[in-house]
């Protein structure tokens, strides 16, 4: 392996670009463009070839070894919260308590709800119609609800597990799910707030935007049973984070049922059990046979497959590098220098997010690349580094992103428009969300 420490960040780079260069423009899958990155960059290094491969396999094990039950378990439940139109009825009980002169806010609470299981596209289509709705009922923009609405559904997409990108970013980072769960919550809080409450009616007073007509006139139907009572969709939506809160509450103040809070706290058994609690009463209890339910669990792991080999793709990159040695020389460097690590940890998932597109792609990628440099840096834990990296992946949305072209037809705008809402609305949230982590770290010890 060349000894040259300033070759092998020049080979890092490069692998970067060829990885960037293989997504953009040769239209590969980013899984594949990973393993390709992945063994470039070990043959630069000088590794031999079958240590390249064992790298490869080790990464893209370890990867999954825990993501791949957390998002499986969160996509289950997801599944069936939208086939019993629990979302939707949680949505239109706020609005009812909220009324319409606080109707944005309802729907922000609805969707940061929703979103904690549910991705932020389904999100979307369940709570969209409400959208549409409200304005025409208040004769108002459509961006006066909509980006609250957005807001919240695309920053618990990017901060919170379940979901693909910070549960992956936490298992780079050697984090505790738990934490990141929770922290992530703290953080998308202000940041869905500043960018959807402020933000949003800000933009909705200087542009209006009607619904659009190709909008049906009434929401669509949720079927011919009655949907599950809202209390009840509250508690299903939050059961996985009282029962993790309640692990970490038993670990820090040493509780005689120590032992067994762990056990059902732990991110598997607090999921396992959503899961089946939503499949008994959002499913069996609401019609559908066994049979049906399983199928149904079955075709909400489908679209994870995708998902679970970009993660691992993220994790054999990240272990090439961690083996070549550019990890620990990108480590000393940054130890030496005066960048913060959270800021070389924001910046690289917010340059991934602006050349690429996708958030999840992004952050999970960018783990993969920051991992091996900033682990173990004194002064910084895996939980603040996560946060960065999180935040710095839920900006920089624009017409490479499916998501920007999915508001822009949903909500008929256009291409200008969706800029100067959608795309400003995400880089005013990851600006804030960046802001709270450097504060935090500086003001927390």
């Amino acid at each position: 392996m060349p000894a040259n420490g300033n070759y092998l960040i020049l080979i890092t780079v490069l692998s970067i670009a060829l990885l960037l260069f293989l997504i953009l423009y040769l239209k590969l899958h980013a899984f594949l463009a990973l393993l390709i990155a992945s063994m470039a960059l070990g043959l630069a290094a000088g590794m031999q070839p079958d240590r390249i491969l064992k790298s490869i396999q080790n990464g893209f094990g370890d990867a999954l070894g825990f993501i791949a039950v957390v998002v499986g378990l969160g996509a289950m439940i997801g599944q069936f919260l939208e086939h019993s139109g629990g979302g939707r009825a949680l949505a239109d009980w706020l609005l009812e308590r909220f009324g319409k002169e606080r109707a944005a806010w309802a729907l922000l609470i609805a969707a940061f709800l929703v979103g904690l299981p549910i991705f932020f596209e389904v999100g979307v289509v369940i709570l969209g119609p409400l959208v549409w709705s409200l304005s025409r009922e208040t004769k108002r923009s459509q961006l006066f609800y909509a980006l609250p609405m957005l807001a919240a559904l695309t920053v618990t997409h990017s901060l919170v597990p379940p979901h693909p990108a910070p549960a992956a970013a936490a298992q780079l980072l050697g984090g505790d799910l738990g934490h990141t769960i929770l922290y992530g919550i703290a953080v998308a809080l202000p940041m869905t707030l500043i960018a959807g409450l402020i933000y949003g009616p800000w933009i909705a007073r200087r542009m209006y935007v009607p619904v659009p007509e190709t909008a049906p006139p009434e929401p669509p139907p949720t079927g011919t049973i009655a949907p599950p009572a809202v209390p009840f969709v509250v508690l299903l939506l939050v059961l996985p984070v009282l029962l993790i809160f309640g692990a970490t509450v038993a670990n820090l103040a040493h509780l005689p049922f120590h032992s067994a809070a762990v056990f059902f706290g732990h991110p598997f058994t607090a999921l396992t059990i959503t899961a089946l609690v939503a499949m008994y009463f959002f499913g069996m209890r609401r019609g559908l046979t066994r049979a049906a339910a399983a199928r149904m669990a079955a075709e909400s792991l489908a679209p994870m497959g995708a998902l679970l080999c970009i993660m691992g793709g993220g994790g054999a990159f990240k272990q090439v590098i961690v083996d070549s040695g550019v990890g620990a020389y990108a480590g000393k460097l940054l130890i030496a220098s005066s960048v913060s690590p959270l800021v070389v940890a924001y910046l690289i998932a917010a340059a991934m997010r602006l050349a690429q597109g996708s958030a999840t792609v992004a952050i999970i990628t960018a783990a993969g690349i920051v991992a091996p440099i900033v682990k173990g840096i004194p002064g910084y834990s895996p939980d603040i580094l996560i946060l960065a990296l999180c935040v710095g992946g839920v900006g920089y949305s624009h017409v490479n992103d499916s998501g920007f072209w999915l508001v822009n037809q949903y909500f008929g705008m256009t291409v200008p428009q969706t800029l100067k809402t959608w795309t400003v609305m995400k880089i005013i949230a990851s600006l804030v969300g960046i802001s709270i982590v450097l504060a935090a770290h500086a003001l927390l010890p």
